[in-house]
């Protein structure tokens, strides 16, 4: 498959950009530690939740463009391992990486859910880790106002999910009933599995990915669902993990200039968070 005979996906965003919180059974199989064994210069790396969140920059389409721009018309290998995030910057990504004039090889290494799956599917090849997964689902916002504005979201939520049902159903030659059903049941796709039903075309071997531990950025983002699933409230959360990093999350800026975590956990502050999780399960 071609990235030209690829659906386009919607450019528009109807919805405000907002903070929310990833599908909490997504960052529990998230391991941020998974990464490529060895990669070339012409490898970019997706290794972080998409789109911007108050942790930093995350996994952006402006910095995909930066890069696709900087290898310039080369093949291109595109390494993923992320929770998913922003579907809209997902699509948009998407669209990049489809109309990038050069050959696009997709490595799921890890997990690639929800807008990362998305991302996954713009490679002319793709290719999966046997203990890897993709995950899709219908998109999802949190969202509030009275019955006629909760069926207006609903009916603009409508396209974008069709839009995802087509770019599946052109990788994988699915009917768009079966699609629709994986997308209603939130469902993981096992790396053989993926190669099967055509959402991955081969295999990766064992050694060209390496598990190590996880990054700050994706420790501090499991803290926090943690907590998201015991209903506290997100200021509490975001003031304990202010005082867990020993900064504010997102307010330093790296080398490569990407917004992101601080790079290592207060240990001075871990009990802390043993005191605040306990008194959170309460």
């Amino acid at each position: 498959m071609t990235v030209k005979s690829l659906p386009a996906a919607p450019e528009e965003r109807p919805f405000a950009r907002e903070n929310r919180d990833l599908p909490s059974s997504a960052m529990e199989r998230w391991n941020g530690g998974i990464k490529a064994a060895k990669s070339d210069g012409n490898s970019i790396s997706v290794f972080d939740v998409i789109g911007a969140d108050w942790y930093g920059d995350g996994v952006t389409a402006s910095r995909i463009a930066a890069a696709l721009r900087s290898i310039g018309g080369a093949d291109v290998t595109v390494n993923i391992n992320s929770p998913g995030g922003d579907m809209f910057e997902g699509l948009a990504i998407y669209n990049l990486l489809r109309e990038y004039e050069g050959k696009v090889t997709v490595k799921v290494l890890g997990l690639a859910a929800s807008a990362a799956s998305i991302i996954a599917m713009a490679g002319d090849e793709v290719q999966i880790g046997r203990g890897a997964f993709l995950m899709i689902h219908n998109c999802w916002v949190y969202a509030m106002g009275n019955r006629h504005d909760l069926q207006q979201i609903a009916t603009d939520m409508e396209p974008f999910d069709k839009a995802m049902n087509d770019i599946y159903g052109a990788r994988t030659g699915l009917d768009a009933a079966t699609i629709d059903a994986m997308m209603d049941a939130e469902t993981y796709i096992g790396g053989s599995d993926a190669v099967q039903k055509g959402f991955a075309d081969r295999l990766l071997s064992a050694d060209e990915i390496s598990d190590g531990d996880d990054s700050p950025a994706a420790a501090l983002r499991k803290l926090d669902a943690m907590m998201a699933k015991t209903d506290a409230p997100r200021s509490e959360r975001r003031k304990l993990l202010k005082a867990l990093s020993g900064s504010k999350p997102g307010a330093a800026a790296s080398p490569e200039g990407m917004q992101g975590a601080t790079d290592e956990i207060n240990p001075e502050n871990m009990a802390q968070l043993k005191n605040a999780l306990a008194a959170f399960g309460k």
